[in-house]
């Protein structure tokens, strides 16, 4: 069957979620369906890079309509690159007076070209505006969860500090389990279990975090080894959210941790001291450093 206008087929995409890779292939896709998604979630270089290209395309595009009339523009000697300098006035509202539309072929492309300016300019400054106003936590997370002894009990450990030091007020922390599990039609599917923190919420976050989890009977942890969380491809996934006082939004942030990311009879090693004028201390140079315990 034939693609619609501006559908395709999408060719084999790898898709990332979290630690693993999905292969997604066989959807139809509009590309200008869901354009303001892909603008929000581009990267800031591949942003500029297409708005540049869509601001060189449009004054191409208009030059183009100027260069075919009959001297719509004063002070032109008819030259193409004469016409796309006018474009590139007209379009950024910028008229510096020296070239001028001259008759009405010109007042009308011109007048087209610069309500084309204005909805973009406008499109573009929300997009921005939409970009930096986003609210984002800048939360550190340790590379790897441990598995060790805490308060005589095993324990996993998540570890995760505040790199703004700014306060997020009534900061929470939700921790999940995913794995692979066989159903009784012999049908294998992946399942996800929120493991019970022994405090999932915080007063005010400004340095660091950890989280804890009892590995008790009642875990879906309890009595699995490393060899048995890579059978279930077993990952990990923390979700913390608060509000920034600073920003006076909330702000989210999230990590995720593949099995062979755990760390099985290790514990973090301590970070916080307190310096000889008796100020706390903290040496974030360590913060990733595990040890035997």
């Amino acid at each position: 069957m034939a693609n619609r206008p501006g559908e395709r087929k999408s060719k084999r995409r790898i898709v990332r979620l979290g630690g693993r890779e999905v292969i997604a292939e066989g959807l139809r896709l509009s590309f200008w369906a869901d354009i303001s998604h892909r603008c929000m979630t581009a990267s800031w270089p591949s942003f500029i890079g297409g708005a540049a290209l869509v601001f060189i395309g449009f004054n191409a595009v208009f030059a183009i309509f100027y260069w075919i009339g009959n001297q719509p523009i004063s002070n032109v000697q008819g030259a193409y690159i004469d016409y796309l300098y006018f474009s590139i006035e007209t379009l950024s509202t910028a008229g510096y007076g020296d070239m001028h539309p001259q008759t009405h072929y010109g007042h009308f492309v011109a007048a087209v070209e610069l309500f084309t300016g204005i909805f973009s300019m406008s499109l573009m400054t929300g997009l921005i505006f939409a970009r930096f106003a986003r609210p984002n936590a800048r939360l550190l997370f340790a590379d790897h969860p441990v598995i060790s002894s805490h308060d005589g009990k095993p324990t996993l450990m998540i570890r995760f500090a505040n790199e703004r030091h700014n306060i997020i007020g009534n900061a929470s922390a939700r921790l999940w389990l995913l794995k692979n599990e066989m159903s009784l039609e012999g049908q294998s599917f992946r399942r996800f279990y929120e493991l019970r923190l022994v405090r999932n919420e915080h007063p005010a976050l400004a340095l660091s975090w950890t989280l804890y989890h009892v590995i008790d009977p009642e875990s879906p942890l309890y009595g699995l080894d490393p060899e048995a969380l890579g059978a279930s491809a077993v990952s990990l996934v923390v979700v913390v959210s608060g509000y920034d006082v600073v920003a006076a939004q909330t702000v989210h942030a999230r990590k995720s941790y593949d099995h062979s990311e755990l760390r099985f009879g290790q514990r973090y090693a301590d970070i916080l001291d307190t310096s000889e004028e008796g100020r706390l201390r903290i040496d974030y140079g360590r913060f990733h450093e595990t040890m035997e315990g």
